[in-house]
């Protein structure tokens, strides 16, 4: 059988999936480090572009911020941090694509409240809100639809970057492509494949849930506006 034939006969195998070890218990792996990173990018990039995008003089910051950890490949720094305090394992996949998740995440927060239209601040600042109340109950608000656009993008990367993480036995679907490669070419060519349609497979679906659930929180008048911001985001973030 050539690769192709023997990806597909290796993914119709229960034994590959329900095994220790198998398809599952990778999938699992996979998406707990893939949520784990995504979230902590959050915690670090939400609160940094929104309180830029309130003050309004963080724009060559965000660039900044967003082409340096562009900048920096994930591989290294997953062979880097195991080095450190962080050890070989989950803890420092996690933080390299939190690393990576940064940089969607930030220029999409610091886009979506730059986007509020000027008048609906004044106004509000006009109704006495301080400026904290103005970011959180004006601004924040509009930026939803910009922030479940960066957080779509960041989630795909980090998923389909995560396969990387078997090199630092951080587990994931990676690990199947791995031990694909540990084997003769010839009986571990279809294993190889089999895990790549399956990052694959998993990082379409993530894109088009959550493309889905980008659209439902984006009012239908600022669909056009918040597509052309997210271009001039993505434009940003590649290093303007």
């Amino acid at each position: 059988m050539n690769p192709i034939e023997q990806a597909v006969v290796w993914l119709n195998d229960p034994l590959n999936w329900t095994n220790p070890g198998g398809v599952l218990d990778r999938l699992g792996e996979h998406l707990s480090i893939s949520v784990a990173a995504v979230l902590l990018g959050c915690l670090v990039a939400w609160p940094l572009g929104l309180w830029l995008g309130h003050t309004g003089r963080g724009g060559g910051m965000v660039v900044l911020v967003s082409n340096v950890t562009l900048a920096i490949p994930t591989l290294a720094l997953l062979t880097i941090l195991p080095l450190t305090f962080l050890g070989f394992g989950r803890p420092a996949v996690v933080v390299a694509l939190a690393v990576f998740a940064v940089p969607p995440l930030l220029a999409n927060a610091y886009t979506g409240v730059r986007q509020v239209d000027p008048e609906a601040r004044d106004a509000a600042r006009g109704m006495g809100l301080s400026g904290g109340q103005v970011l959180r109950r004006v601004e924040l608000p509009l930026a939803v639809p910009y922030l479940a656009a960066g957080f779509r993008t960041a989630t795909v990367q980090v998923i389909a970057t995560a396969a990387l993480a078997s090199f630092v036995d951080g587990g994931g679907l990676g690990q199947i492509i791995r031990a694909g490669f540990g084997l003769d070419i010839a009986a571990g060519g279809g294993q190889i494949i089999a895990g790549g349609v399956l990052v694959a497979g998993l990082a379409i679906l993530a894109e088009l849930l959550l493309a889905v659930v980008e659209r439902q929180v984006t009012p239908g008048p600022l669909r056009p506006a918040r597509r052309r911001a997210n271009r001039r985001a993505a434009d940003a973030t590649a290093g303007g």
